[in-house]
C-alpha cells in the first residue's frame, strides 16, 4: 500500500494539496477510525509507551504513511483517541438513557440499570486504554485539556440523567457521580470485583440527594411522632 499524501497544517481533513488526488469520500474518516481503534488496543494491552507508528500501522492494517498523514504527532494520536472513545461512550449512554425513559423509573431501577451496563462492559483493551491515558495526562500537560473535555462530557451526561430522575442540584452532583463511577470501575478493573458495589454507592448518593428519598426529620423534643399517636 502506498503512503497517503502529506496533510495540510491543520488536519487530514483539510483541502487536498494542488495536483494530488482527493481522498475517496468516507475513506479518510474510516482510516482515522481504524487508526484510533488500533491506538486504544495497543495502549490497553501494553501502555502508552508501546505506541509507535509502525505498530499502529500493523495493528490497524494501514500503511505507515497513512498514520503520519492523519496524525502529525503522537500527542495528536493520544488526544484524539481519548476524545473519540469518550464521545462514543457518552453517545451510547445517552441513547440508553433515552430508551430507558428515566423520567418514569425510580432511583433503585436507575442504579440497577447503571450496574447492569457497568457489569456488562468487558474490560477489553479499548476500555482499559482511557485509564492509561488519564494517568498519562498527569505526566503530559498537553493531554490535560483533552482529559478535562472528557470529564466535562461525562458530567453533562450525568447531570441530564440526575435531572430526569428528579435529583436536586443535578449539575452540582454530576461531577461526584462521575468520579464515583470512574473510581468504582477502576476498582473493578484492578480487583476483578463485580458491579454490585457501584450500584450500592450510586443508591446511597442518589437517595441522599433526592428530596423525596430523604428520611423524615426527627420530631422535635416534646412533640409526638405520627407513629406514636
Amino acid at each position: 500500500m502506498t503512503a497517503d499524501p502529506a496533510p495540510g497544517p491543520s488536519s487530514a481533513d483539510s483541502a487536498p494539496v494542488p495536483g494530488q488526488k482527493s481522498p475517496v469520500p468516507g475513506q479518510t474518516s474510516d482510516t482515522r477510525r481504524c487508526i484510533i481503534g488500533a491506538v486504544l488496543r495497543i495502549i490497553g494491552r501494553d501502555g502508552v509507551a508501546a505506541v509507535t507508528n509502525r505498530r499502529i500501522a500493523k495493528e490497524a492494517g494501514v500503511s505507515l504513511g497513512s498514520v503520519t498523514y492523519h496524525f502529525a504527532t503522537q500527542h495528536d494520536l493520544l488526544r484524539e483517541s481519548l476524545l473519540r472513545f469518550v464521545a462514543e461512550e457518552t453517545r451510547r449512554f445517552t441513547e440508553l438513557a433515552a430508551d430507558s425513559r428515566l423520567d418514569r423509573i425510580g432511583l433503585a431501577e436507575a442504579a440497577a440499570l447503571v450496574g447492569q451496563v457497568a457489569g456488562g462492559t468487558e474490560f477489553d483493551s479499548e476500555h482499559i486504554a482511557p485509564f492509561e491515558l488519564y494517568v498519562q495526562a498527569g505526566r503530559d500537560e498537553r493531554l490535560r485539556t483533552a482529559a478535562a473535555e472528557c470529564f466535562a462530557a461525562y458530567d453533562r451526561l450525568a447531570a441530564r440523567i440526575l435531572a430526569a430522575l428528579g435529583v436536586a442540584d443535578a449539575e452540582r452532583l454530576a461531577g461526584t457521580v462521575v468520579a464515583l463511577v470512574t473510581g468504582q470501575q477502576l476498582r473493578r478493573l484492578a480487583t476483578g470485583s463485580t458491579a454490585e458495589d457501584l450500584v450500592d454507592a450510586l443508591l446511597l448518593l442518589a437517595r441522599g440527594a433526592a428530596p423525596e428519598a430523604r428520611p423524615p426529620a426527627s420530631p422535635r423534643p416534646g412533640t409526638v411522632s405520627p407513629a406514636g399517636r
